[in-house]
């Protein structure tokens, strides 16, 4: 399955910034994380950090399968909102799961700074209804939030004109909502991880895993073997096969970056992010060059030709529902790529281990929140390791619907 298609724009701007060696002799160690994008990188940074001893296979070159096409949104809402996610699981484990994801956010500015990694902005998110029909459900996640204890504000037609020159009927604004650079902040994980002794392989392909009760062997496409106590699936999309039961639905994705804006006199208060109540939702911001970036009409995943031929229409799409909310704002598409999105019942990951393999946890990042899913799987799945037990597992452990 290619991940990804198109002209990504993290990519055409940064290239391949790092090399990164085959795996060329068998090996023994505690635990091996398969899959090097951001949510292999993530827990390769807290294992490291706990002292187990570990490495990091990833079949293609580094970055190159969702991670690249990643446009680095950040938030703490869940695709599913928290009125309704309320509703399926329960109310307080509902605000927990938002929690928890809201402390992503602040637990990756961390990580960020003790990396120095600089493209890590906080911002505002708006929330904006699509059309006035929804209104009254952006009411009622307005209420679920407040009620939650998150710093939201309402704010309707005229002060979402006069703020940010958007045009849309009503609108959520929360101060917790980042923007960053998943493809080079996953460079600069591993990159400090191996400073820190981490072994890290790609164009390392694994074409057979036994699990035991006693551990894990891998065998590669050259032959060699790796036998481990532990192994962590960080395969993103790729890991359905790994798994009996349908988790997840596939959907192509796509996303338009626009050419840059010499200078630039949008009314977007702190690099705001912007989302809407669409299903799929449309998405935008700015990105650290001055360029718009936009994202969403999702179409349902049968074939990656299927997909890849819908990039013009869709880019086009794209910058015509910029230019709806936006109407004062020239948009001109420069590049234009499209990749795979997972989503699950209820909006959430999967994390933890699957009975059916022993020796194995996963580290399932479906949805929107992919980045942020990727941290609390990394602090989940370490502490596991490490020995701890954790509350909140059963919020995202395979069963739980």
């Amino acid at each position: 399955m290619n991940l990804s298609s198109g002209y990504p724009f993290d990519l055409i701007r940064n290239g391949i910034p790092y090399d990164y060696p085959r795996l060329a002799s068998d090996r023994v160690t505690d635990v091996v994380v398969l899959g090097g994008g951001i949510s292999g990188a993530l827990i390769s940074y807290y294992l490291q950090k706990a002292g187990i001893a570990s490495l990091l296979l990833d079949g293609r070159t580094i970055g190159l399968g969702s991670t690249c096409a990643s446009t680095s949104l950040l938030q703490y809402e869940i695709d599913t909102p928290l009125y309704r996610l309320s509703s399926m699981i329960g109310k307080k484990k509902a605000e927990r799961c938002y929690h928890l994801s809201a402390a992503a956010i602040d637990s990756l500015e961390n990580i960020c700074g003790e990396t120095h990694f600089k493209d890590f902005h906080k911002s505002d998110s708006i929330y904006f209804a699509a059309t006035r029909k929804d209104m009254s459900l952006l009411k009622r996640e307005y209420e679920a939030r407040s009620a939650a204890g998150f710093a939201v504000n309402w704010m309707d037609e005229e002060e979402l004109r006069k703020a940010y020159g958007l045009k849309a009927p009503a609108a959520i604004r929360s101060t917790q909502a980042a923007q960053t650079n998943a493809y080079m902040l996953t460079h600069a994980l591993h990159r400090f991880n191996i400073k820190k002794g981490m072994e890290v392989f790609d164009r390392t392909p694994v074409v057979k895993i036994d699990h035991t009760r006693k551990g894990v062997s891998l065998v590669t496409s050259e032959g060699f073997r790796i036998r481990c106590k532990k192994l962590v699936y960080a395969t993103g999309y790729e890991s359905v096969k790994y798994i009996e039961e349908k988790i997840v639905k596939l959907s192509a994705t796509y996303a338009v970056a626009s050419e840059q804006f010499n200078n630039p006199n949008f009314p977007w208060q702190n690099r705001t992010v912007f989302w809407n109540t669409s299903d799929p939702y449309f998405y935008m911001r700015l990105t650290e060059d001055n360029r718009i970036l936009t994202g969403g009409r999702d179409e349902r995943f049968t074939s990656d030709r299927k997909r890849d031929e819908m990039i013009a229409e869709k880019a086009r799409g794209l910058a015509r529902d910029f230019n709806h909310c936006f109407p004062s704002i020239p948009f001109k598409k420069e590049f234009s790529w499209t990749g795979i999105f997972g989503s699950t019942k209820d909006g959430l990951p999967y994390i933890g281990s699957y009975n059916k393999l022993p020796n194995a946890l996963f580290a399932l990042g479906f949805g929107g929140n992919g980045i942020t899913f990727s941290v609390m799987a990394a602090e989940l799945v370490s502490a596991l390791l490490a020995g701890k037990k954790s509350r909140d597992a059963g919020l995202f452990a395979f069963g739980r619907l």
